[in-house]
């Protein structure tokens, strides 16, 4: 689990570089197209935030944050004309991203190492998922929302 801490904090001190290599992957994906429709400021802000705080993102927070500050970004990227689909690439491109900075920065050398790779890689899978889960009933929180105001405008 040592190897995990420092793997985290190598992320967490790398986070604005990575956040900066994200940025421009959506910008250049075709599959994230409407994030052109983002604030660049907007999405580096969001993920430098993740991968800044990545160890209590991982190990502190509860699922209730990880819910409501994922929820919020689908909702977000609903109101700024992001599909779905687009939203959910965003996120695996995300960790993608952290994957390749991990295997350009870290070699494990011993037996041990490689476990806690694997276990760190486990830790990420699992928030993830998690996060384009929440993303996702975000985003079709607001939809529901924005398709019952147009259909009873006149409501508050």
């Amino acid at each position: 689990m040592m190897l995990a801490y420092k793997l985290v904090r190598l992320i967490e001190t790398h986070s604005d570089t990575l956040a900066a290599t994200l940025l421009e992957k959506v910008r250049n994906s075709e599959l994230t197209r409407s994030y052109h429709k983002v604030a660049p400021q907007d999405l580096k802000d969001r993920t430098g935030e993740i991968y800044s705080h990545l160890g209590e993102w991982l190990l502190g927070k509860s699922s209730f944050d990880i819910e409501r500050h994922y929820e919020e970004i689908g909702a977000r990227r609903l109101h700024q004309g992001v599909p779905v689909c687009e939203l959910i690439w965003a996120i695996i491109l995300t960790k993608e991203n952290l994957w390749e900075f991990l295997q350009k920065e870290s070699l494990p050398e011993r037996p041990a190492e490689v476990f806690g790779e694997l276990e760190l890689l486990q830790l990420f899978d699992q928030f993830f998922d998690r996060a384009i889960y929440c993303a996702t009933v975000g985003y079709e929180k607001a939809l529901a929302a924005k398709q019952e105001q147009s259909a009873n405008p006149a409501a508050p």
